[in-house]
């Protein structure tokens, strides 16, 4: 019975797995001319801007990062409770959505340049402004987006693993400063590396911001070669080297965690912090402030006026039908991945194999790729299954046209594809609470594993199962690159519709649609931090919250 468990899951494992080998085959093909053609014109660009944007993201990510969970973790200042959860809010907001407040804000028309001039008399070419629409302004909107990543590991390691060290170098007389550098960041410079991984796995992904400002980067290229070139094996070739170049980031990722539990002496209670007066009370609060502020506060009060002042010209007639088609597809890809996630948790459960490991990690890997890639990998035997349907139809009489191409279906395949593993880590993490003796009970008293797993594992693992689906439903709610590419014509959401009408400028109607991604986003933000604070009261460290955490990315 076992074995049934062990080969349901390399089924699933091969379903959701077939775009990842369409697009990684892509690399020992032969090359086609388009692609000679790229690799001597673009690629180059494509490389070079893609590893400087994501270096500059993860560099200041790190930095913003490290210096609030350190504040927060070891600090006692005005408004530190409300900080530490406040400095997660960014997440909610959509990487593209803040990217569009701030190019209303500050490019030359915009009120900040504009109240310059008005204040100072000047003309267009009196005085400099840095430019948003560059590669320095998109890894700074995206910083102010991602860091949170880096937050939530870092303020989790500070607060647990590095204390017992950092207050030993005290004791013998270290300075705070020489005690912070030389003892409790290498100490949580595994967790950190590890956050910091998953800010820069987010902005290789990343389509809305690059395209935007204009930034050259492996994800703009594939969309640029697929839609306005039409060559899909260009694009293809494309996807396969950005395929690799989140691999290696996996892989980075990985090697990162394996150092978070070597620290001998770390311990399960917060250390007690130092309390703060006068001006270092007030540095800390307004430090805290700003990346609150920036990445959260400032993007949706710029949208709230926006909605309030103008809006959504479609608000209460066809922006209904933006909303439904969002609810639906996240809807269906909810259901559908946490139903998959549940077969791969409880088979890891019964076999623990290696047979049965090397499914679950292939089931799982999608999520490491970027929307643009798995998109592509989907669309490409899709094609051909219809084109070979329509073939035989034919033959037959029949003239049927596409059939999967293009629907609703294929775009949930993708979503499920995607954002399996998010599922995956909710579902088993709640089966890993559930004591095996249950299981050896309800098996000696004849029950098989199906009935296990119905009368046991479902009504102890409700709360799990909830939020993977959650979490899978607001990822989807969110997604942008994936949807562009396979949506049906005429098939708008609400992350589709912020992009087209911000496209064109028209940043105050797509206030509406953006507010409201940012507001459901909220909630699994909040749910993050309720239970990544949970997890440090119970003495939890690393895991619980890396595997969280990754379920809040942005599409």
């Amino acid at each position: 019975m076992n074995r049934l468990w062990t080969v349901l899951a390399w089924v699933i494992a091969t379903l959701v797995g077939i775009p990842i080998i369409v697009v990684a085959a892509a690399l020992v093909t032969p090359e086609s001319a388009s692609w000679s053609h790229l690799r001597e014109t673009v690629l180059a660009g494509y490389v070079v801007n893609t590893i400087a944007l994501t270096v500059a993201v993860g560099g200041l990510a790190a930095l913003i990062g490290v210096a609030a969970a350190w504040t927060v973790a070891t600090r006692e200042f005005p408004g530190r409770r409300v900080f530490s959860w406040a400095l997660v809010l960014p997440l909610a907001a959509p990487a593209y959505v803040v990217a569009y407040v701030y190019t209303d804000l500050l490019e030359f028309a915009g009120p900040l340049q504009s109240a310059l001039r008005a204040a100072t008399g000047w003309a267009a070419g009196d005085y400099w402004f840095p430019p948003i629409r560059s590669l320095p302004g998109a890894a700074l909107v995206l910083s102010l987006v991602l860091y949170p990543y880096v937050y939530l590991l870092a303020r989790t390691a500070f607060e647990t693993q590095a204390a017992s060290l950092f207050e030993a170098a005290r004791v013998l007389g270290a300075p705070p400063r020489r005690a912070f550098g030389t003892v409790a960041l290498p100490a949580a410079r595994p967790i950190i590396a590890g956050g910091v991984a998953l800010a820069m796995m987010e902005t290789v992904a990343d389509y809305g911001v690059v395209d935007y400002f204009g930034v050259s980067t492996f994800t703009t290229g594939i969309f640029r070669t697929w839609f306005a070139l039409g060559d899909r094996a260009a694009a293809l070739e494309l996807a396969a080297w950005l395929f690799v170049l989140a691999l290696v980031l996996v892989l980075a990722e990985h090697t990162a965690r394996r150092g978070r539990y070597s620290n001998p002496v770390a311990r399960d209670v917060v250390a007690p912090r130092l309390l703060l007066h006068g001006t270092r009370a007030a540095l800390a609060t307004i430090g805290c402030s700003i990346p609150v502020l920036l990445g959260f506060v400032v993007p949706v009060g710029v949208l709230a006026a926006h909605a309030v002042a103008l809006g959504d010209p479609l608000f209460g007639t066809g922006f209904g039908d933006f909303v439904t088609n969002s609810v639906l597809v996240a809807s269906a890809t909810a259901g559908v991945a946490t139903l998959l996630a549940v077969c791969l948790a409880y088979s890891g459960r019964l076999s623990g194999g290696r047979s049965t490991g090397l499914a679950l990690r292939a089931a799982t890997l999608g999520y490491a790729l970027p929307g643009t890639v798995v998109a592509v990998g989907v669309l490409v035997p899709l094609a051909f299954l219809d084109k070979s349907i329509a073939r035989f139809l034919a033959g037959h009489g029949m003239d049927v046209g596409l059939l999967l191409t293009g629907t609703v279906a294929a775009l949930v395949f993708t979503y499920v594809v995607r954002f399996l593993t998010v599922a995956y880590n909710a579902c088993d993490g709640g089966m890993a609470k559930v004591h095996r003796n249950l299981d050896a009970a309800a098996r000696t008293l004849g029950a098989t594993p199906r009935r296990v797993l119905a009368a046991v594992h479902f009504p102890l693992t409700r709360a799990a199962l909830a939020s993977a689906a959650l979490l899978v439903f607001i990822d989807v709610m969110k997604e942008l690159p994936a949807t562009l590419i396979l949506r049906p014509f005429n098939f708008e959401t609400l992350a589709t519709r912020v992009y087209r009408l911000a496209s064109d400028e028209r940043l105050a109607e797509a206030s509406t649609a953006a507010l409201a991604i940012v507001l459901v986003g909220v909630v699994p933000v909040v749910l993050l931090n309720l239970t990544s604070a949970r997890r440090r009261k119970d003495g939890g460290i690393v895991q619980g919250v890396l595997n969280q955490g990754v379920g809040t990315r942005h599409g």
